[in-house]
């Protein structure tokens, strides 16, 4: 037994992020007009697991007072407004959590289906994504979307808030 343990903690690995390398890329649109922000959120800390070479979980942690807007360098207007109670409400939920549950690798395409579980605003919510590891470079990469009425992210002004489109886009460069 106990050599079946130490087979099996050979060909586990756990990676962390690095979080001055990592970056998440955010953008919320309109749902009527041409326009959008965009912006970044930084990692507090973050690891990435693999057996046998194969990715298997992770957990991640999001700063989310470091949300920022590439529009508005000051952290004010929609930055700040962001970190309000309409949005993300970041006084009482500094943190957002994303948490691996399962993957699926697709070696032909070199890609991995991603199951986890998300939570903003306190609430956790199942999301799927896809992406694609860099053994050599030590990367993951992808890029999804998320319905922020899910995680209960609103105008709370109603004519406001049907003129935001519901899809929050991420795009995410993870190094480790």
């Amino acid at each position: 037994m106990l050599t079946s343990l130490s087979v099996i903690s050979q060909t586990q690995k756990t990676y962390p992020l690095d979080i001055e390398k990592s970056v998440l890329n955010w953008t919320g649109s309109y749902s009527f007009f041409f326009s959008k922000h965009t912006g970044v959120a930084s990692f507090k800390k973050g690891e990435l697991h693999t057996s046998n070479g194969k990715i298997t979980g992770g957990s991640f942690i999001i700063d989310m007072q470091s949300i920022s807007n590439e529009e508005y360098k000051q952290n004010i207007g929609p930055v700040q407004h962001l970190r309000d109670s309409d949005f993300f409400d970041v006084q009482k939920f500094p943190e957002a959590t994303l948490i691996i549950t399962s993957v699926e690798y697709f070696t032909s395409e070199n890609t991995h289906k991603v199951l986890a579980d998300l939570t903003i605003k306190g609430i956790t919510k199942s999301i799927k994504f896809y992406g694609t590891a860099d053994g050599t470079k030590k990367t993951f990469t992808t890029r999804f979307k998320i319905d922020r009425q899910r995680w209960d992210i609103t105008y709370n002004n109603k004519l406001k808030n049907e003129s935001i489109s519901d899809a929050v886009e991420f795009e995410v460069e993870l190094f480790f």
